[in-house]
């Protein structure tokens, strides 16, 4: 049996601050270095970021994109996945992952959080959501300092979830 990557997705807004880029990027690069694929929803913000890191370390970029043009990708994108499906794109993103990292983001990166932890996929966030239940603080979200500490805790996860 061959040996897969892992397939870690990167989320978060379509428009970010610098910061976030920075940080995404970083993201990417770590998960090129390490032999991930990465997925994200193939725009621009957060997930341009994360795909010019791969990129840039020679890693695979995969975007699955809400509309029905594959030519709508970030130019990092190496596999666009034109779907059609708008937002319920969200649910392919994070179920093609093993795990996922969250940096910063909106209501679209909460919802694909929600995905993710309903599906059971682990998320990393960085600078991002946090959760309450009940005025209880619910840890779901694994939260980590830096692009590294997210990309190492994504991918011991990942090695514990297999499949993808």
């Amino acid at each position: 049996m061959v040996d897969k990557p892992k397939t870690i997705a990167v989320i978060g807004g379509g428009q970010c601050t610098k910061k976030e880029a920075v940080l995404a990027e970083e993201v990417g690069r770590e998960l090129a270095k390490r032999g991930a694929v990465l997925v994200c929803g193939g725009l621009g913000g957060v997930m341009e970021a994360a795909c010019r890191g791969a990129s840039s370390e020679g890693g695979i970029t995969i975007g699955i994109l809400p509309g029905d043009d594959s030519q709508a990708a970030n130019p990092h994108v190496q596999i666009p996945i034109a779907t059609g499906m708008g937002y319920a794109r969200n649910i392919a993103v994070v179920r093609s992952a093993r795990a996922v990292i969250a940096v910063g983001g909106s209501y679209g990166t909460l919802s694909e959080i929600s995905y993710a932890l309903h599906g059971g996929t682990p998320v990393i966030g960085i600078n991002t959501w946090s959760l309450s239940r009940n005025g209880k603080v619910d840890r779901s979200i694994i939260p980590a300092q830096s692009p590294a500490e997210a990309v190492d805790k994504a991918l011991d996860l990942a090695s514990k979830k297999g499949g993808k």
